[in-house]
């Protein structure tokens, strides 16, 4: 891939000839606007360009190749931060996001009170699962679509925007038509057709890092999603799974840093998944949110002891109120608000 470079004062009409040349020789472009630069990706054998001359067009700049092998999720592709609204808040931007929600969506009472206890404390988006993969297929599977209903239900009640997994391709238009982000889990980073199909939405995606993936392999999933035309795309780091047996996962807090040089996509943080346990919420998500992550999405639940799932990882809503009031000093501290 390469990316062409146009003059700060480039007009619309040079910007569309060039696009114009680059469709003409059978490539895709990707348009970048950023504050000052316009940017076009254009993916594939770039040899196969040389006789374009793109160089040369009226208000190109320069033309350089991006090296990294994932190219429009690359700094090299958009020096600025991508920022993704979703209802009144912005990933990306100097907000951090919280999103909060129990694990899964068991009943209509427990999703519905959990909604209006986790707005109250200050979440800005509700997390819940209708669809659950779960190790053992004995386990809790989610309500499915009737779990969808009782989420658009509490949007209505609340006003937050809905997080919800989605797990095969067959059914991203039935989880598009509820949720306002939807979230692609560690297990399913590498469901290529998945990832092509989510992509070919206007909706956001959230997309969390595989529990043996390494950042390479998370920013090259994305790249699935961009290449089709959706960059609406925000990483989760939850977890790698490691020979460390106190906690369910090992969370990479050297990610969120590493990624933010690395792509323009905005990086949140998962700490329920990544500790298992309710105690470690608290002091992983006050380093998450001084380590730069944009966000995070935790596992609240009004009786944690009577969960259909992940009861152990899941703070209450008091316990979650009080956490935001530690968020917002931290996130003050690193000239962030929430």
């Amino acid at each position: 891939m390469m990316i062409v470079v146009m003059r700060t004062r480039a007009t619309m009409k040079e910007v569309a000839e060039v696009i114009k040349v680059i469709e003409k020789n059978g490539f895709k472009p990707h348009l970048s606007k950023g504050e000052e630069k316009t940017i076009i990706g254009v993916v594939g054998d770039e040899r196969r360009l040389e006789s374009a001359r793109l160089e040369v067009l009226p208000g190109v700049e320069k033309v350089i190749p991006i090296l990294r092998p994932f190219k429009l999720a690359s700094r090299e592709f958009r020096k600025d931060n991508t920022q993704i609204r979703v209802g009144d808040v912005t990933f990306g931007s100097q907000q951090v996001v919280l999103m909060a929600g129990p694990c899964a969506v068991e009943t209509r009472e427990q999703t519905l009170e959990c909604a209006k206890r986790v707005k109250a404390a200050g979440a800005r988006v509700l997390r819940g699962g209708a669809f659950k993969p779960r190790t053992s297929p004995y386990a809790f599977q989610g309500l499915g679509e009737e779990g969808l209903e009782i989420l658009s239900e509490a949007r209505e009640i609340t006003g937050l925007p809905i997080v919800t997994e989605v797990m095969s391709p067959v059914d991203v238009p039935l989880v598009a038509k509820h949720a306002d982000i939807l979230q692609i889990g560690a297990r399913n980073m590498q469901n290529f057709s998945l990832l092509e199909e989510v992509g070919r939405l206007s909706k956001p995606i959230l997309l969390k890092r595989g529990m043996s993936s390494t950042l390479e392999e998370l920013l090259m999933a994305a790249e699935y999603i961009l290449s089709n035309g959706n960059y609406n795309v925000i990483l989760c780091e939850r977890g790698i799974r490691t020979f460390e047996p106190y906690t369910r996962n090992t969370l990479d807090i050297t990610a969120v840093p590493v990624l933010r040089e690395l792509t323009h996509l905005p990086v949140v943080v998962d700490p329920s998944h990544a500790t298992g346990r309710r105690t470690l919420i608290p002091p992983v998500t006050l380093a998450a949110i001084a380590a730069g992550a944009d966000g995070i999405i935790v596992e609240v639940h009004p009786h944690p002891e009577k969960a259909l799932c992940d009861g152990p990882q899941a703070l209450t809503p008091d316990d979650f109120k009080k956490l935001v009031s530690d968020i917002r000093l931290v996130a003050a501290a690193v000239g962030r608000r929430c």
